[in-house]
């Protein structure tokens, strides 16, 4: 008898033990604490590998600094979800669940702009965010690094050191399916120079910009998102590529997000990533970046560190 209930006992645990794994491989996708800002310490070293080992060709010539795409069909109303995620040498930051999750449950595509440092913080999510097939990931610099102040070596580090922990994950995650390497980059602050736009396009990546700078403060008052999402959606037009932020900076964007995604929805618009928008139509150029007007973002310079990075001394890639 006392066998039996032993027996029974541990068929019980297994049972358990089963359930809340599995459970959990169900929820991995929710938030935890984890995912918040500074919860994560703040690894500052090189990635394993500096140089990726997936080159990808340079482009042709350079094409400057794409804000939105000119559709062929006037009939189209598309556009894209993009969203920055990234952090300074001097600091982490965190991943917004809550808008990674809307996306996916809404099996709304977009495009994820990543710094190469929040991906080695992030790079369970990073890992897990690779399987979805509404993302695709683009390089957003290794540090957040300015792309007007860095010095080209700086420059060449950033962008190189984000390919070669997006591969290094990948590798880890063994998922062969995905992209080798990101092929389309971010500027940081939207700065940049001929000469930076000029050396990214020599490393194979396109520069996307946006149009419609979605976020303009802090959304957690469902008040105030819901009116700037009307401003956000008056603003966005077919071919428009529209800028937020899913790294928990600045607050609230889920609340902007659902009211933006509703409106745009209800006038008939639907959600593309960048590289599928880029095939609708021909690019709409700059040769500058800013955020709403030209000039707009320079200020920004002498507020984070002395290349954008956070850094008091310059970053070299060494």
């Amino acid at each position: 008898m006392m066998k039996t209930v032993k027996f029974f006992a541990v068929l019980v645990i297994l049972a358990m033990t089963f359930t809340s794994s599995h459970a959990q491989d169900n929820n991995d996708w929710a938030k935890d604490k984890l995912d918040a800002r500074k919860a994560l310490p703040n690894v500052t070293d090189s990635p394993s590998r500096k140089v990726p080992l997936k080159s990808l060709a340079p482009l042709e010539k350079s094409e400057g600094i794409i804000r939105r795409v000119n559709l062929y069909d006037d009939e189209i109303k598309a556009c894209a979800l993009t969203f920055d995620m990234c952090e300074l040498d001097t600091v982490t930051t965190g991943c917004d669940m809550d808008v990674i999750n809307f996306l996916r449950e809404k099996n709304i595509p977009a495009t994820l702009f990543m710094g190469g440092k929040w991906m080695r913080t992030h790079a369970r999510r990073v890992k897990q965010i690779m399987t979805a097939k509404n993302f695709e990931i683009a390089n957003h610099n290794w540090s957040h690094g300015n792309c007007a102040l860095l010095s080209p070596e700086g420059l060449k580090a950033q962008v190189l050191w984000t390919q070669s922990e997006y591969e290094l994950l990948r590798e880890e995650a063994g998922l062969d399916d995905v992209q080798p390497v990101p092929s389309l980059f971010r500027l940081p602050y939207g700065r940049s120079s001929e000469s930076a736009v000029k050396t990214i396009n020599e490393l194979g990546l396109r520069v996307i910009q946006w149009d419609v700078a979605a976020e303009a403060g802090d959304n957690s008052n469902i008040k105030r998102a819901k009116k700037s999402a009307v401003r956000v959606a008056n603003m966005t037009k077919p071919g428009s590529i529209l800028l937020f932020h899913a790294n928990l900076v600045p607050k609230g964007t889920i609340n902007l997000l659902r009211e933006v995604v509703s409106i745009l929805q209800a006038k008939g618009y639907e959600f593309v990533k960048v590289s599928e928008l880029l095939e609708m139509g021909e690019p709409e150029v700059t040769r500058d970046g800013y955020f709403t007007k030209p000039g707009d973002n320079r200020a920004l310079d002498k507020k984070f560190g002395i290349d954008g990075t956070g850094r008091k001394t310059r970053f070299t890639g060494e």
